[in-house]
C-alpha cells in the first residue's frame, strides 16, 4: 500500500476494514425515553467544561433505542444530557452515554467525541409501562418507567426538542498519552419523519457505580418524562471551541 493510497483510503481503523462507514447517518424509527430530573447544582458545575454555561440544576436522562440505523445496525444507549448555553445558544452538554455495539462506539467517540463506552441499556414496553434499564459489568445502574403513551405531546415542542443542539467535549490523546485533540464539538439532529410523541408519569433510579458514575448527579426530584419517535439524521459535527488553539 503506498503512501498516496493511504492517504486515499484513511477513514478509519482498521484502514482495510474501518469499524464503521462515513456518515451520516439515518436512524429509521428511533425511539427515546427522556426523564428530567432536578439534581444538585454544585455537582453539575463540577462536570460542565466552560465555555460551556450552567443553566438550571436539570438533567436529561436518556433511554434510546436505535432498531435500523445506516451502518450502524440495530443498538440501544443510555446516558445524561446536561441542560447548557453556549454563547448564548440553549443545548446539551452530553455527559456520558453507554451502548452495547461497538460500530457506534468506535464511530461516535472518533468522529464526534460522544463519551460512550460499552455497556448493557435497553428500552422495552412491558405490559403498560415504558421500561428503560442500563446495567454496566453486569451490575443494574439505572431504571426509568413511564406510563405508556398517557397524554399526546405536542409535535412541534417534541421536534424542537429533538434537533435542539448537542455539544461534546471531544479527546483524543497523542502518541505520548498527552491530548493531541481537546475541543467541543457542537452538532444537531434533524427530524425526518415525526411518528409520535407521548408525556406520562415518570420515575427514575440511579445507582453507584466506579466505572458508570450516573448517580454523582442524584435524583433530587422527577421533574418530567417524555417517550419520542422519529425518523431522524445525524449529520457530522463542527469544532466551536478548541482548547489547545
Amino acid at each position: 500500500m503506498t503512501a498516496d493510497e493511504v492517504r486515499q483510503r484513511a477513514f478509519a481503523m482498521p484502514i482495510e476494514n474501518p469499524a464503521y462507514p462515513p456518515g451520516p447517518y439515518l436512524f429509521t424509527n428511533r425511539e427515546y425515553l427522556v426523564i428530567t430530573y432536578r439534581t444538585d447544582p454544585d455537582a453539575l458545575r463540577r462536570c460542565i467544561p466552560e465555555p460551556l454555561q450552567f443553566t438550571q440544576p436539570l438533567v436529561k436522562y436518556e433511554f434510546i433505542k436505535m432498531p435500523d440505523s445506516t451502518g450502524f445496525g440495530d443498538y440501544t444507549e443510555s446516558g445524561q444530557v446536561i441542560p447548557v448555553s453556549f454563547r448564548g445558544e440553549q443545548g446539551g452538554y452530553v455527559r456520558m452515554m453507554y451502548l452495547n455495539d461497538h460500530p457506534p462506539t468506535a464511530g461516535g467517540r472518533e468522529l464526534w467525541g460522544f463519551p460512550k463506552k460499552i455497556a448493557e441499556p435497553s428500552l422495552t414496553v412491558h405490559k403498560d409501562t415504558l421500561v428503560g434499564t442500563l446495567s454496566y459489568s453486569g451490575i443494574r445502574v439505572a431504571v426509568g418507567t413511564m406510563g405508556y403513551k398517557h397524554r399526546e405531546f405536542p409535535e412541534a415542542d417534541a421536534v424542537a426538542a429533538m434537533q435542539a443542539p448537542s455539544y461534546l467535549l471531544k479527546i483524543i490523546p497523542h502518541v505520548d498519552g498527552k491530548p493531541r485533540i481537546c475541543e467541543i464539538v457542537r452538532y444537531a439532529m434533524q427530524c425526518r419523519k415525526f411518528k409520535g410523541a407521548w408525556s406520562g408519569p415518570g420515575a427514575l433510579e440511579l445507582f453507584a457505580h466506579a466505572l458508570a458514575p450516573i448517580a454523582d448527579l442524584p435524583v433530587l426530584e422527577v421533574k418530567s418524562a417524555l417517550h419520542l419517535k422519529a425518523d431522524l439524521l445525524l449529520p457530522l459535527g463542527e469544532v466551536v471551541h478548541d482548547y489547545l488553539a
